[in-house]
């Protein structure tokens, strides 16, 4: 790829289907740490945190947090000596969400320099990169990324002759999707049960065994080396919007080619589904769509000419989330669709606290009830309530259930005609015979 399109698409410009995942040498020969060895020694921590903040980058997990913001929390007065950690939130378990593993799969070394130089500006002298469970060679080829790191001297004791010291190495998750919320994630690296932990203290100055930690999302970090590299008004002059940057935008559903895509940070969705998924398969139709994976709040056709950005998706109604969209189409039950998703929320709360322990499962057998033509309408009232109770922030421990209740109350507010067809008709009008 020529240079014009590295800097146009920073995160994939090694990604290639027809090769394999980027080696050290190969990463090295197409600019790979090339940031990494022109600042540390150059630019203080300082320096680097200013750019990072200038450049005005938000966290890609989900929250869309200004990263320099975040890091600017950590005490950088470490009179006591003791560690700092900078860890990588890589259990991806998000429902609809595939990005950060490609990223992972097709170009490892990106994601270490980041997390070299992200470290380095917090002045962490631990890494860890947690990772999903499942993602068998994700893990594999960053530990053998990491031991080339360690053999060039870009990892270890008194980095490149400058003096700083950084240790990385991979976890796997225990493979609960509760793990993906920091403070459960730092509980679990810990050995002790994922639950999240109540805040304040924040992990950026109390977090892994009480030391101040940062925790940041695959795409963020691997970010991070580019902007350094090439400053802040470059990133800016990425995004099309208020957002600055590209951004992974993924689509699943019935759509001709679904993928994850980098793009302009702000594409509008109709280009990222028309033009990039292919459009939807021939004989379906658009209904709806989650815009940013499973927790988020549908969005319809009318909202296809907005720009997918963090402000205009919320002020929509809806979160961007990920970016990556789960396509609604016509010919498959809204109902059903949003069971599935809320059956997988109850399986996964960690069982804290009463109102996501119980009341998930009880969302979700209500939903089965209506699905499968055991509903009724006084179901659409109890519905209603979880809601407004379960979905509102403070009432639970976490965002879970919060996060959960997001497709469930817009399919009520988009869809409520199939809620109600399926409880006066009394089974499932997608299924055949009109029955499971």
């Amino acid at each position: 790829m020529s240079t014009g399109a590295s800097l146009d698409r920073p995160l994939t410009r090694n990604v290639r289907p027809d090769r394999s995942p980027t080696d050290l040498v190969a990463y090295e020969a197409n600019g790979g740490y090339r940031g990494l060895r022109g600042t540390i020694g150059t630019l203080s921590p300082a320096d680097c945190l200013q750019i990072v903040k200038d450049s005005k980058l938000r966290g890609r997990g989900g929250a869309g947090f200004p990263t320099g913001m975040k890091w600017s929390f950590v005490p950088m007065d470490n009179a006591d000596g003791g560690h700092k950690y900078l860890i990588c939130n890589a259990d991806e378990m998000e429902p609809g969400t595939f990005k950060d593993r490609l990223l992972l799969e097709c170009d490892p070394h990106q994601l270490i320099e980041g997390m070299i130089l992200s470290a380095y500006t917090i002045q962490a002298d631990i890494a860890y990169i947690f990772i999903r469970a499942e993602y068998h060679k994700a893990a594999r080829l960053l530990r053998e990324a990491i031991a080339a790191c360690y053999d060039k001297g870009y990892l270890g004791k008194d980095i490149l002759g400058s003096g700083y010291t950084l240790d990385m190495q991979v976890h796997s998750s225990a493979g609960r999707y509760i793990c993906g919320e920091e403070t459960a994630l730092i509980s679990s690296l810990e050995g002790k049960r994922a639950n999240p932990r109540a805040k304040p203290p924040f992990p950026q100055v109390s977090g892994l065994w009480g030391r101040p930690t940062i925790v940041n999302n695959v795409e963020t970090l691997c970010n991070i080396h580019h902007i350094i590299e090439r400053g802040a008004d470059w990133f800016q002059g990425l995004g099309l919007t208020e957002d600055a940057g590209t951004k992974m935008y993924g689509v699943s559903g019935r759509v001709k080619n679904p993928g994850c895509w980098e793009l302009p940070m702000g594409t509008p969705i109709r280009q990222i589904i028309e033009e990039y998924a292919g459009g939807m398969e021939d004989g379906y139709s658009l209904r709806g769509f989650l815009p940013g994976g499973g927790s988020t709040d549908f969005l319809t056709p009318e909202h296809l000419d907005l720009a997918m950005d963090y402000d205009t998706i919320g002020k929509a109604g809806s979160r961007m989330g990920t970016g990556t969209m789960i396509i609604l189409d016509d010919q498959t039950c809204p109902v059903g669709f949003v069971k599935n998703l809320m059956e997988f929320f109850a399986r996964e709360s960690c069982g804290f606290c009463t109102p996501c322990r119980d009341g998930l499962p009880w969302s979700a057998q209500v939903l089965d009830d209506i699905e499968h033509g055991r509903g009724r309408p006084e179901d659409m009232d109890t519905l209603a309530r979880q809601v407004t109770f379960i979905g509102a922030i403070g009432n639970t421990h976490c965002a879970l259930a919060p996060g959960a209740m997001e497709p469930l109350q817009s399919a009520m507010k988009y869809f409520r005609e199939d809620f109600e067809r399926h409880i006066t008709g009394g089974s499932c009008p997608w299924c055949d015979g009109g029955a499971h």
